[in-house]
This record gives structure tokens, sequence and C-alpha cells, in this order.
């Protein structure tokens, strides 16, 4: 298995080259064909303009997304011309409530996606939803990139938060073309049931998966000694100076992410490596 097939969207001119530095750098890695969808996204919310207010604002707010499209396209273009990789870039215009069904239907044909982080300062509201589209209408992988982040298209060093849920293996199997090349990796399981049948060897079965692919991996075992797994896993990744992080996203539903908070939503906020997450 390898990365063959890597999409990009791109909503903001702003985080065009944080963004396509990792994307060109994967593509590159992996010889792969990369395809950016440079959106235009009309923020205003249709249903709710005041009484009276005309078809003209509507118009004008979908000219400037247009606008925004063709901008972002410009500049996409411009940097990949002067790249030694295979690209395609194509621009659209999306509502700010239909940008799923626009990055679902083209993801959903790619081995991975690599996007912006979508929480933070200047980051627009409508990345939490291509974010979101990706790992669950779309089924791709992402790997969401930090701006303080080197592009590490071969990490030497990754660490894999393991709860033996689905969403995790997910994560796993879409990693496996860098866990295979890295040099170290690190199955992170934190306070292991006590019942079960993994009980006495946590990890142990997705050490042996890994191992048939030949991946050599080290399995630490950590006590829940602060309120917040994700504290406990982006401290561990800065004690072993992972590259990577590979985890499942969204366990829980997206409505109690948001509102309750949780791992996902906690590394896709503070986080400052890659990370690749799956659903």
């Amino acid at each position: 298995m390898t990365y063959k097939s890597l999409f990009s969207v791109l909503t903001d001119v702003a985080l065009v080259d944080e963004t396509l530095d990792h994307a060109v750098a994967m593509a590159r890695a992996y010889d792969a064909h990369l395809d950016v969808l440079c959106l235009g996204v009309d923020r205003s919310q249709t249903g709710y303009y005041y009484a009276g207010a005309s078809a003209v604002v509507l118009q004008e707010t979908l000219a400037r997304a247009k606008e925004d499209a063709e901008e972002i396209e410009e500049k996409v273009r411009k940097r990949l011309k002067a790249e030694d990789i295979l690209w395609g870039a194509e621009a659209g215009v999306s509502q700010l409530a239909d940008i799923g069904r626009h990055v679902s239907t083209r993801v959903r044909f790619s081995d991975l996606a690599i996007l912006p982080k979508p929480y933070g300062e200047g980051r627009g509201v409508e990345l939490e939803p291509a974010t979101e589209s990706t790992l669950f209408e779309g089924s791709t992988p992402a790997l969401i990139v930090s701006p303080d982040a080197k592009p590490q298209p071969r990490p030497r060093r990754i660490m894999v938060g393991w709860n033996e849920s689905t969403e995790a293996l997910s994560a796993v199997r879409a990693a496996l073309p860098l866990l295979c090349a890295a040099e170290e990796v690190h199955v992170v399981v934190i306070d292991p049931p006590t019942h079960g049948p993994s009980r006495s060897d946590p990890g142990g079965l997705l050490s042996q998966y890994l191992a048939r692919h030949g991946v050599r991996a080290e399995i630490d075992v950590l006590s829940k000694t602060l309120p917040r797994l994700s504290d406990l896993l982006m401290r561990h990744a800065a004690d072993m100076d992972a590259d990577l992080i590979v985890m499942g996203a969204y366990g829980h539903s997206r409505f109690r992410e948001a509102i309750f908070g949780g791992a996902t939503r906690t590394m896709l906020e503070e986080a400052t490596l890659p990370v690749l997450m799956a659903h």
C-alpha cells in the first residue's frame, strides 16, 4: 500500500503555502498525484437575511466568494507549476452550509487528504466542516498540518494513540506506508482495561498486526495522570520527540465533541505536530 492520490481543499489564500508545503512533500515522496480544490465560501447564512433584503445581497456575496476562489487558484497554480509533481487544481464556490457536499464528493477518491489545522487564530469557520466532511462523508483519512510543523513525508518517529476503537484501527491502516518507513513507532495505551482479552497484553494484537507488515512497535502503557487524554498524548509525543501523531477521530459524536470537548477536538485545536486522523 502507498499513497497515489492526494487531496487538499483550500478556502483561504493565507493558508495556501503552509498547506501546500506538506502536500507537495507528500506527493513528491510517494510519486502521487495531488488534487487541490480552491473553494470560495459564501459565509452568509441564506435563511437569515433581514426583511426586505433583495437578491442583490446574495449575488454580491457569491461574487465575493468567486473572487476568493480565483485568488486562491491563481496562487495554487503559480506554486505548483514550479514543482516537479503531478497535480491538478479546480476552483469552485460554495455556501457555508453546503461545503460538506463539495468536499466529500471529491475527497472520497483519494488515499489521503492534507488539510490545514481547522481551529486557532485566523482560521475561518469553514475549515471545521471541510475537515469533518473529509473524515465522515468522504471516509478519507486526513493529515492535519499545523502552521509551525515542518513537512515530514517520511517521519522517523511516530506515536500511535491506541484505545482499541474502530477509529484508531482505521487510522493505523491509513498510516501503514508511514509506519513501515519509520525508525521508531510507539503505540500509546492509556489506562488499559482491567477486564477483557487484552488486559494482560495491552496493544498486543495491534503490535502483532504491525509486525507482520515489518513495523517494530513499542507499547507504552501510561496512567491517566492528567484530566484530558489529549494532554497526555501531546506530552508523550514531546517526550519521545515524535514527528507525527496517528489517532482515531471522533470516537464520540461530533455534537458531543463540539459541546463537551474530546480528544479529537483538543488535538485539532492544540497539537503542534502533524496529526493523521481517520474515522
